[in-house]
């Protein structure tokens, strides 16, 4: 099988200290990707720079204390790569990808935006990008004979189904329709499939983030932006994808909870 998991960790340094190293050390994933790590690699203990039994790739941010995505594999990657060509985004500490036998495996971490701001123009400006580049990714890919599974927090629902107020969010950044038109391009143009709602595409939910505001975790009121989209041959044989909500508000590490997808799939020898 092939087991990969993410999660964005909202700060990788406050994670860790509660619970985040216990629960990579347990994780029977192949391959982990983090966002919003928020730390340069030598400001990580060393539990989680660099843990024993892992190849480890971290991309963080240029600008200190913001964004950062990092990779975890138990399998050696023939290369990696940090950014996906685009100037602007190449030190953002937002896209890192890891070439391992057969599949290549990216940790994503979209810009959040904010309707009428310099955040939004952002986000709008790294979709425009990002989106003919992922198109590439899965041509290149399968001339090899590979596939890929582009993980991470996308910052997008994509349907009113993922996510529970969506009537009062239908002009909130997250729930745009342009934005829930680019998703839909990035499944019927660049080839990915949403492996959740492969298994499951009626939902609710499940939900990956909650706000620390109000309730949201206990009522459940949250969002699906958290996707594990692959290629459709690796997609074909997902047999599970489950999010690994917390049993209490107490024992969270992270606003949002980690996704683990499970393939029936094995590395090339």
């Amino acid at each position: 099988m092939l087991i990969v998991s993410t999660v964005n960790v909202n700060g990788l340094r406050a994670a860790a200290k509660k619970g985040f190293t216990e629960w990579l050390a347990a994780t029977e994933a192949d391959v982990v990707a983090c966002q919003e790590v928020r730390a340069e690699p030598d400001q990580l203990p060393g539990e989680v720079r660099s843990p024993e039994g892992w190849h480890v790739l971290h991309a963080p941010c240029a600008t200190k204390g913001r964004s950062g995505v990092s990779l975890y594999s138990r399998h050696e990657p023939a290369s990696v790569r940090i950014g996906f060509g685009e100037a602007e985004f190449e030190d953002s500490g937002r896209y890192a990808e890891m070439h391992l036998p057969g599949v290549v495996v990216a940790s994503l971490y979209l810009p959040s935006g904010d309707v009428g701001t310099p955040r939004q123009d952002e986000k709008e400006r790294f979709m425009t990008a990002f989106l003919p580049y992922l198109g590439e990714l899965r041509e290149k890919a399968a001339a090899s004979g590979d596939e890929v599974v582009v993980v991470g927090d996308w910052n997008i629902a994509h349907a009113e189904i993922d996510l529970k107020n969506w009537r009062t969010n239908r002009k909130n950044s997250g729930f745009l329709p342009e934005e829930r038109a680019w998703l839909s391009r990035v499944f019927d143009e660049a080839g990915y499939v949403d492996t959740q709602r492969r298994l499951d595409p009626e939902g609710p939910g499940p939900y990956t983030w909650w706000s620390y505001r109000g309730r949201a975790f206990d009522n459940d009121s949250g969002w699906r932006i958290d996707y594990v989209n692959a290629t459709p041959g690796l997609a074909s044989t997902v047999t599970s994808v489950v999010v690994e909500r917390a049993a209490t508000h107490d024992e969270r590490w992270s606003d949002h909870a980690p996704v683990t997808a499970t393939f029936d799939w094995d590395f090339p020898a």
